[in-house]
């Protein structure tokens, strides 16, 4: 199967227009606070939430506008978190409800999403004022909807592919955003994804729980998992495939393109992690089963002491079996390998568990470029992982010290 990547993030597909607008939400801020994402016509939609037990209103809204597995709008805003707010339902289905009143979409086929500080005081009043600007200004403007949605993020998330479904070209794309509090099992991560493929709500939401997996759920920058996280796909679908009711070949394409998309921005996330300057990514294999490649590689890049390692371009790789033994997979440490590998090469520095003689100063160059690999295999079996983190940095300490003020 073919799949090339293309311009365009959620306004890829057939169908879709989008927009971003400043609307004053964090008074102190000059930049776009508010998305607006729109389908021609309803679409399936599915989503997956954060693991945290503490949710934001938007969560709560937004699994009870899915409730029928489908949507036509997406409305987001940056700058508040709408968590532990004592309004917050209010404030989540005023959102909506302004979405219905200047776009004609009825409020319960709006997803809402929301990021930024949690419990502060939060007004409809700023939204409302935007919204006018921001219906009027929709278009070709993912890049605009990304830009209003991003909090610490330095830089913008968008990714998009097309592909072909029974000889018929279909598009999928998405935007995120996500730079701290990103830990598996979702994230600070608000990701957006639209398609114009025709598939059941059953088999989207099939589609997007499996995904997530291996993509968003192997994505670690600080450890802490976030109260907002939100991952939906709307599917509306204008391609004019032959609808997809089951699985088989087409939905088989459909889950790889949405991977596609997903480990793109799973990359972008990372590597953008706050104060982060390099993407580290564990490729895993020689584990006995899927479950244990998941639980090393995902043990590898959330170890601080790795991660700090990364940051000084120091081939400590004791720290990589330390933190392969507390991973909680039963592995047979005296038969892992580890090396190190980026643009400027491979070095080999543990074999059987053991160190073995190499360079430091061609380790160190390896080190200090801005990608790098952790290879690791168990020698145990045939299953593979990869999981995406990045280094820590005095840099993350400081962006969380004052974050809130």
């Amino acid at each position: 199967m073919k799949i090339t990547y293309i311009p365009g993030g959620v306004c890829a597909a057939r169908g879709f227009r989008a927009n971003g607008v400043r609307c004053g939400i964090k008074a102190s801020s000059k930049k776009r606070d508010l998305a607006l994402i729109v389908s021609e016509k309803r679409c399936a939609a599915a989503a997956v939430y954060t693991a945290n037990l503490v949710r934001s209103a938007p969560i709560k809204v937004t699994k009870a506008h899915l409730s029928d597995g489908h949507a036509q709008a997406v409305i987001c805003n940056s700058g508040n978190a709408n968590t532990c707010n004592v309004n917050g339902l209010e404030i989540a289905e005023g959102m909506s409800a302004l979405v219905e009143r200047y776009t004609g979409i009825p409020a319960n086929d709006v997803i809402v999403g929301s990021t930024g500080v949690i419990g502060q005081p939060m007004s409809l009043a700023p939204m409302e004022s935007g919204m006018e600007a921001l219906t009027a200004g929709l278009g070709d403007h993912s890049d605009l909807a990304e830009d209003a949605i991003m909090t610490t993020d330095t830089v913008p998330k968008e990714a998009a592919v097309e592909f072909e479904i029974g000889g018929v070209t279909c598009r999928l794309g998405g935007i995120a955003k996500g730079s701290g509090m990103i830990h598996p099992n979702m994230a600070t991560m608000l990701v957006w994804v639209t398609t114009d493929v025709d598939i059941t709500p059953e088999m989207l939401q099939k589609a997007v729980s499996e995904d997530v997996k291996t993509s968003f759920n192997m994505v670690s920058v600080d450890g802490d998992t976030s109260t907002n996280d939100t991952f939906a796909v709307l599917a509306n679908g204008l391609a004019g495939n032959k609808p997809i009711e089951a699985e088989g070949e087409d939905f088989d394409a459909f889950c790889a393109a949405l991977h596609a998309v997903t480990v793109k921005l799973c990359r972008m996330i990372a590597k953008d992690g706050e104060g982060a300057t390099k993407l580290v990514t564990c490729l895993l294999t020689g584990a006995a089963d899927d479950k244990t490649a998941k639980t090393v590689a995902k043990a590898v890049i959330c170890s601080s002491l790795t991660k700090a390692a990364m940051f000084g371009a120091d081939a400590n790789w004791g720290r990589v079996l330390c933190a392969i033994g507390y991973s909680g997979a039963q592995v047979d440490v005296e038969r892992v390998d580890v090396s190190f590998r980026s643009k400027a090469g491979q070095v080999d520095v543990c074999k059987d568990g053991a160190g073995i003689p190499f360079s430091e100063e061609e380790a160190k160059k390896v080190l200090l470029e801005d990608e790098i690999d952790i290879l690791v295999n168990l020698n145990a079996g045939p299953a593979s992982a990869e999981a995406w983190g990045c280094d820590l940095t005095y840099e993350y300490v400081k962006i969380n010290g004052d974050y809130r003020t």
